[in-house]
């Protein structure tokens, strides 16, 4: 006899075995009522109901949540201007596509970069002057600076920022104002 055939027969004497206790049991035991039979079909038909409109409210919830989720993209992700987040060393948490657009790289290269590296030498002291202004103020501060490094264009930015919450990270809103000071 193969070891499939033992673990057949062996499921089935298992199965034997617990259709025998439970007969015993229920033999022991008072027998189930038919109006608690109801009763207990009736609590797990609500159970089921309560069940259905949970999963709705949550498929509803989704839905909501994926269209906010949306429009946080486009409003972040695709804004004229650029958003960055920095720690307190000045190093780049996050970034929008126009924000790195602006730093000549890619997106997602540039996280963990220092914002210090691709500000033209002039404008570092301006920089670090705003920096420690929006940390040690917790008010919104604002400066100009030149954006710029290497062989990578330069241009002129217009940066607000401030210092958030009780992770004290530094959100900054950068715009491109090469043409108006033309």
């Amino acid at each position: 006899m193969s070891n499939k055939e033992l673990n057949i027969t062996d499921a089935k004497i298992l199965r034997l075995k617990a259709e025998e206790q439970l007969k015993e049991k229920q033999t022991k035991e008072e027998p189930i009522l038919e109006t608690d039979v109801k009763k207990l079909l009736h609590e797990l038909q609500v159970h089921q109901i309560e069940l259905e409109m949970q999963n709705e409210e949550l498929r509803e919830a989704n839905e909501i949540a994926e269209t906010a989720l949306k429009k946080y993209t486009m409003l972040y992700d695709f804004a004229p201007m650029g958003y960055f987040t920095l720690d307190g060393n000045a190093s780049i948490e996050d970034l929008n596509f126009t924000g790195a657009e602006m730093l000549g790289e890619k997106r997602f290269s540039l996280i963990n970069s220092n914002f210090r590296l691709f500000i033209s030498e002039d404008s570092k002291p301006v920089f670090n002057t705003f920096f420690s202004n929006v940390y040690t103020s917790d008010e919104k501060e604002s400066c100009e600076i030149i954006l710029g490094y290497d062989n990578n264009s330069f241009i002129q930015v217009y940066i607000e920022g401030i210092v958030t919450g009780d992770n004290r990270k530094c959100l900054l809103s950068v715009v491109d104002i090469s043409n108006f000071k033309k």
